[in-house]
């Protein structure tokens, strides 16, 4: 197989969405340092929603990114989902999910301060080369044959983390 085909994780995002700033979003943010290990970040809305009561600026959640020690977290967060997604969690290059209650994750401790919350799971896939999009000098587009379809990121978990799709 060609080199620059080849698959690999890039990140995985833990997201956890409270609605407002406060205790639920202390606790949301003990959890995710729980769980990754790294210090989580706030979360702030970029759009005005009156219906909703949302404002630019307000806090709304937190999230941690994760780049190193990917494959084993990956394990732990399928197997608190039974190693079975579906096809809907999948798209180019990405797999999220969501996991209703995080003691589901093995070698997960209860927290009684924190209580029972969820949380979203994104997995980031790219080939080698993708740094292209994102340099500073010289920025290029990524050429179609080198993207991530969604099929060849259903085979790379298959093959990788022996998970199955339901529909």
């Amino acid at each position: 197989m060609n080199q620059m085909k080849e698959i690999k994780i890039e990140k995985i995002t833990l997201n956890m969405g409270v609605g407002e700033a406060g205790g639920n979003l202390k606790k949301a943010m003990k959890l995710l340092n729980n769980i990754s290990g790294l210090k989580s970040v706030e979360t702030k809305t970029k759009k005005r929603i009156p219906t909703w009561g949302i404002r630019p600026g307000l806090t709304i959640g937190c999230k941690v990114t994760i780049r190193k020690n990917t494959e084993s977290l990956i394990k732990r967060f399928l197997a608190a989902k039974s190693n079975t997604l579906k096809e809907s969690n999948f798209s180019e290059g990405t797999i999220s999910f969501g996991i209703p209650e995080y003691i589901d994750i093995p070698e997960a401790q209860y927290d009684a301060e924190v209580g029972i919350m969820g949380l979203d799971v994104s997995v980031t896939l790219q080939r080698p080369g993708y740094s292209i999009k994102r340099r500073a000098y010289q920025k290029k587009e990524i050429g179609k044959k080198h993207l991530i379809s969604k099929e060849d990121t259903i085979k790379f978990m298959q093959e990788k983390f022996k998970i199955s799709i339901e529909d």
